[in-house]
């Protein structure tokens, strides 16, 4: 063998061992629909059943915070009323059916392994969102005790995984949640507002930023307003915000 086959005999060991670490992962861990688990013959994110299943957010919706409606002059009575500190608010999917299944079992049924193909899929839906989106993730975190109880905050996780599919920072300990507040599932629009009122503080290491705020789901949007709030008031530049899904808004 000359010399330089033996510099690219280590190379050829080293592909045919990645290829075959990957093909005992898949042994393992086969790729499986993210909303009801069926294991897939391919990588996919949902089974067929599934895919068929999902709703995307409608052309017709809110400029401002993708609210489902035809609006006058594209905006919703909410945002026209009380103008958001976000400047855009996109989501590829309602949710509903197996998108809200999917969520389901990463945020409350211990999946955190989901948080990667979860990114995955948000960063091929929004593609075109993100081609104008600011490159500095900040994740809408969980309260102290919350996380504690999970063991793993899943929107930070989503924001990790994101940032290293899009090339974006996701840095951690921006936004603080300080107060423990009740879940917003149940309550109506002003509960929701209340509730979460004061709920965070920002970081002076945002200001001047321009922020992507990222969420897995947005109802009213009250959680992301007093998040951009609270980023605002230390100076952050413009906030849009984008989450996997949007929920028709409680009155």
């Amino acid at each position: 063998m000359n010399e330089a086959g033996r510099r690219r005999f280590p190379a050829a060991w080293g592909q045919a061992l990645t290829r075959t670490l990957a093909g005992w992962a898949e042994l393992l861990y086969p790729p499986a629909c993210l909303a009801c688990a069926k294991v897939l013959p391919h990588l996919a994110f949902f089974c067929e059943t599934c895919d068929t299943a999902l709703e995307r957010l409608p052309p017709a919706c809110c400029r401002t915070c993708a609210e489902p409606g035809a609006f006058p002059a594209l905006t919703c009575p909410r945002c026209l009323r009380h103008p958001p500190p976000f400047s855009r608010v996109w989501a590829p999917f309602l949710h509903e059916g197996p998108l809200s299944r999917a969520i389901h079992r990463y945020k409350y049924e211990d999946h955190p392994e989901l948080a990667a193909p979860l990114a995955a899929l948000l960063a091929d839906e929004a593609r075109a969102f993100l081609a104008r989106a600011p490159a500095f993730i900040v994740a809408l975190p969980l309260h102290a005790r919350r996380f504690r109880e999970r063991r793993y905050d899943q929107v930070q996780l989503l924001a990790g995984a994101l940032a290293r599919a899009t090339g974006r920072q996701a840095p951690v300990g921006l936004l603080t949640r300080v107060r423990d507040t009740p879940r917003q599932v149940g309550l109506d629009e002003a509960a929701r507002a209340g509730n979460v009122a004061g709920a965070f503080e920002a970081s002076r290491s945002a200001k001047g930023q321009a922020v992507l705020l990222l969420d897995d789901v947005l109802t009213t949007g009250a959680t992301a307003r007093a998040a951009a709030d609270a980023l605002r008031g230390v100076g952050a530049g413009p906030v849009e915000v984008l989450t996997l899904a949007r929920a028709c808004a409680v009155r």
